[in-house]
């Protein structure tokens, strides 16, 4: 059984963030930035804490397309946050390469890998779309910002291999260090909750798979839509 941790406990985790936040101000300048991205962090995981176990009780399926459709929207801002050409087009673009991108892995994970009796679950759904739209997201954000740099030096075509390539460094690193380095997340949520470690594995290699290929066919995508340069 997992343990429940006290609020009390969890606060202690904001040592080090306190830490990296001195630093990261006194080296950029940025008083607000780590501050508010905490608070933020907190304010909105309490949030979703108390809306999934609404959502996972009341088996609505508009209610759960409307949030699928909110988490792409959402990533697709938080995405175009660090692009100079922040422009309706350049948000529709990032939209579409998430939905599009992302979406086809959550099909293929929900309905071929899980094998999902009913259409819709919202314990599996919710949780895994969050995964898949968050990673395209910052796949998108490094490429775009990469691309953006790029095209203005080199050609379209080079210039889409440097902004791919830069945006999966993360994914790829991850698939080396795994059981090597670490123990990601999912995989030791589970266990620590009493799950056999083989099961979880299982799993988790689902993920990481889904990770790679939603985060490489957004990236792909957008950088497809960007073909003119």
């Amino acid at each position: 059984m997992m343990r429940i941790i006290p609020f009390s406990h969890l606060s202690v985790m904001l040592l080090p963030i306190g830490i990296v936040g001195y630093f990261y101000y006194k080296w950029t300048g940025n008083s607000k930035e780590i501050a508010l991205a905490t608070l933020r962090m907190v304010l909105q995981l309490l949030l979703i804490g108390y809306l999934l176990v609404y959502i996972f009780n009341n088996q609505n399926s508009l209610l759960g397309l409307f949030i699928i459709l909110f988490m792409v929207a959402a990533s697709s801002l938080i995405a175009l946050r660090n692009i100079k050409k922040k422009t309706l087009q350049t948000y529709l673009k990032i939209f579409l390469s998430i939905l599009i991108g992302g979406s086809m892995n959550l099909l293929l994970v929900l309905y071929v890998v899980i094998d999902l009796e009913k259409l819709y679950e919202p314990r599996f759904i919710i949780p895994l779309a969050g995964m898949i739209y968050a990673n395209a997201m910052n796949a998108i954000s490094l490429a775009s910002e990469r691309f953006e740099n790029e095209i203005q030096r080199v050609q379209y075509k080079e210039a889409r291999a440097i902004a791919l390539k830069s945006s999966l460094i993360p994914q790829i690193n991850s698939f080396f260090a795994v059981g090597l380095v670490s123990l990601p997340g999912m995989m030791t949520g589970q266990i620590l909750s009493g799950v056999d470690p083989t099961i979880a594995v299982r799993y988790q290699i689902a993920v990481m798979a889904m990770v790679l290929g939603s985060a490489g066919m957004s990236v792909i995508i957008y950088l497809l839509l960007n073909r003119k340069g």
